[in-house]
Formats: C-alpha cells, sequence, structure tokens
C-alpha cells in the first residue's frame, strides 16, 4: 500500500512529532494504520520530509534506515512519552528511561548524522528541552500531536483545513439534524 506524503501530514511542528503521527488513527484497533508497515514508505517520508517538516533547515536530507526497528521504537516511546506529558502534565520517569534510551540507540546506530534514525532522536531531545515544550498539544480530532504555535496558545487541532473543517462540518450537520427534528 503506498501513500501521498501530504504537507497535512507534517502539521506536528517537529520532525518527532511528525514521526510518531505516522500511525494514522492509533487508538482505533480496526482503523489504524502504520505508514512505516511498509519499509519503502520510509524512503517516501524521508523525501517528503526533506521538503516539508517544520524542521527541514535543521535536517536538509534525510536518508532511510536500512531497519526500521530502532525508529519505530523511538516512535512508540516518543508518543508515549509526549501524549501522557500532555494529558496529565506529569514526566513519568519509566516513560522518560524509555525514551531517552530508545533515543540514545537510534543515535548510536544511525549509519549517518541526517539518517531519519539520527534526525528523530535529536528532534526529541530538541522538543524535551526546548521552549515547544509547553506548547504540545493533542489534536482534538484525529489525536495527533503538535506544537501549538497560535498567539494566544488555543489552537485545538492539528491543522484546521482538515481536522477543524471536519469538527465543524460535524458539529453543523448535527445542529442542522435537531433543528429539523
Amino acid at each position: 500500500m503506498t501513500f501521498s506524503w501530504t504537507p497535512h501530514r507534517f502539521v506536528g511542528g517537529a520532525l518527532a512529532l511528525d514521526v510518531a503521527n505516522s500511525v494514522i488513527l492509533r487508538f482505533d484497533p480496526e482503523k489504524s494504520v502504520d505508514r512505516f508497515a511498509v519499509p519503502e514508505q520510509l524512503d517516501s517520508f524521508c523525501e517528503a520530509a526533506t521538503r516539508l517538516s517544520a524542521e527541514r533547515d535543521t535536517f536538509p536530507v534525510l536518508t532511510a534506515p536500512s531497519s526500521s526497528k530502532h525508529l519505530i521504537d523511538l516512535r512508540e516511546a516518543t508518543d508515549r512519552y509526549f501524549r501522557q506529558l500532555i494529558e496529565t502534565g506529569q514526566d513519568e520517569n519509566n516513560l522518560l528511561a524509555d525514551l531517552l534510551t530508545a533515543s540514545a540507540t537510534a543515535l548510536k546506530n544511525a549509519p549517518a548524522k541526517h539518517s531519519l534514525e539520527a534526525a528523530t532522536a535529536r528532534s526529541v531531545l530538541n522538543l524535551m528541552a526546548g521552549p515547544n515544550r509547553a506548547r504540545l498539544r493533542i489534536c482534538g480530532h484525529c489525536g495527533w500531536l503538535f506544537i501549538d504555535r497560535s498567539k494566544n496558545r488555543s489552537r485545538i487541532w492539528c491543522d484546521m483545513a482538515v481536522c477543524g473543517n471536519r469538527q465543524k462540518a460535524a458539529k453543523h450537520y448535527r445542529r442542522k439534524q435537531e433543528t429539523t427534528s
């Protein structure tokens, strides 16, 4: 199965979040899709991330790993840690340890500085220590992780053009149904 990597797929605001968001509908087992399950997708993700990622200046040319094991481990640790941090506001020691271990393993085993594994690990570390940590959010529609860069820090959708419109259309449809019944 091939996917197109559109700009919407890179709305996380950091490469680490875009990688974490590569699992579509993560919490719906019947509809969930892992976009990295097909190894060839890693090559196309790297090409697209080189053009579309918010950190494209930091990681100008990304290369796919020969094996996705360390990248998948890092992706899952990233999602668990930041999701827990956003939902509870607390650092879980075991989740932090898992994320740091996955980041260290990815950096240690990455074949090149600009490999997707190394770049993702660096992005994770930047998120953990940087000012964007306080701006992390979970999309109210699709559940993706993203950085809220709005002035008043009130953004609730990863992408207004996709998730925001879907939510607003659904709300409008429900209101219209209520008035007609």
